[in-house]
């Protein structure tokens, strides 16, 4: 199977194809609420911009914020489970409900905030692939408030055979394919959308723009990679220290930390050298 280069969760492919397309964002959005895109009135993307400057930041967000006939909408693709998403979720809510509060407003005058997750890593111990969350008193279920919503899309647990009537596992079908075959079998079926989403990506992974934009997304993803690797060679480096002081095998040290046996020898040589002189090694 030939592998895409690019697939739909890649966050610069993902915010440049539904801002240029926001016709496909709006019928993409109204499957993953669950409403008819003919309900939807007002719907404005409030984020549109991907400024270069920022995307060799490792905290920049390509996230697509969204005003939905009133109530605000946050909809992120996210790849990796880094151990702490719902409450990264929690904060992003947080964020933009507080914001939306304007100076002399009543807190009544708060818009209902969604968050809208598509992720490619199983985060509930269910067999749905979709799950939605808002506050319910514990035990008689009661809601407090319609302003909080959470919605997580789980990548893989979609089924293998997708229905062309289903609109939803067609999209989410789309985010989770990673060759060109996948994405030929969806086209294949001839639903309108679908062959406009597919389209689409292939003219926006052909431009120029993309490409700048993704090296330098690429880079940002690769020296935060060669950070944290630094920060934990260092901080291993320092247990390892610690550890030879106190007479623990090298061999045992070497379990201890990621260092090798070679790395954890030079210590012990560069340590008895420094204690005792050459002579004493």
């Amino acid at each position: 199977m030939r592998k895409l280069a690019y697939t739909f969760k890649t966050d610069t492919l993902f915010k440049m194809l539904f801002v240029q397309y926001p016709e496909l964002l709006k019928k993409l959005v109204a499957d993953l609420l669950g409403i008819s895109l003919q309900s939807i009135g007002q719907f404005v993307i409030r984020n549109p911009e991907m400024p270069p400057e920022n995307l060799g930041d490792k905290f920049c967000r390509l996230d697509i914020n969204m005003t939905v006939n009133g109530q605000r909408v946050d909809l992120e693709v996210q790849v990796c489970n880094e151990g702490d998403y719902p409450e990264r979720v929690m904060y992003y809510w947080a964020r933009e409900f507080s914001s939306a509060l304007l100076t002399g407003q009543s807190y009544s005058d708060l818009p209902r905030t969604i968050v809208i997750s598509i992720i490619d890593f199983i985060l509930f111990d269910c067999k749905e692939y979709d799950s939605f969350f808002q506050p319910l008193e514990v035990r008689r279920h009661t809601l407090l408030s319609d302003k909080m919503g959470f919605h997580f899309f789980e990548l893989p647990k979609l089924p293998d055979d997708v229905d062309e009537n289903d609109m939803l596992l067609l999209w989410l079908s789309l985010f989770k394919a990673e060759t060109e075959e996948e994405l030929e079998k969806i086209k294949e079926m001839e639903v309108p959308v679908m062959s406009q989403a597919i389209n689409a990506y292939y003219t926006i992974t052909a431009s120029s723009e993309f490409r700048e934009k993704e090296r330098l997304r690429a880079k940002a993803r690769h020296d935060e990679a060669q950070a944290l690797y630094n920060a934990r060679k260092e901080r291993d480096i320092e247990i390892a220290k610690k550890l030879l002081k106190r007479n623990r095998p090298v061999d045992e040290i070497v379990e201890d930390t990621e260092l090798t046996y070679e790395e954890v020898e030079d210590l012990r040589i560069n340590i008895c050298l420094s204690k005792f002189g050459k002579q004493n090694v």
